[in-house]
């Protein structure tokens, strides 16, 4: 598991080499912050090929198995992605401006067939 270093920055760009199914994995993100509707999206592009592979994906909690924000993604293989509470925040409630990458974090791993 590794756990995507992740700001409050509303508008966040970044890239990550994350270890999916064995190997090293460049992938560039874009993160947003919908202040009106109160959450965020997340982008995925692969940078190498500059290829949008997932686009506006909400990052809202889940409970397993639906944690699995890539899930519907699978054909993709890169990887699983999990919004864990560590913090003091709600179970309950969804990153917000405040929260992300303190109270909750963005954890990958491997691809969930």
């Amino acid at each position: 598991m590794f756990v995507i270093p992740l700001t409050t920055d509303p508008n966040q760009t970044f890239q990550c080499t994350i270890p999916i199914d064995g190997e090293n994995r460049r992938l560039a993100f874009g993160l947003s912050y919908n202040s009106i509707s109160k959450y965020w999206t997340m982008s995925i592009t692969d940078p190498e090929e500059r290829k949008t592979l997932i686009d506006s994906l909400p990052i809202q909690i889940g409970e397993f198995p639906a944690a699995n924000l890539l899930e519907q993604f699978a054909y993709l293989k890169i990887g699983s992605a999990t919004i864990v509470k560590v913090g003091a925040a709600s179970e309950y409630l969804n990153p917000d401006d405040i929260t992300l990458g303190s109270d909750y974090v963005l954890v990958w791993g491997d691809t969930i067939a």
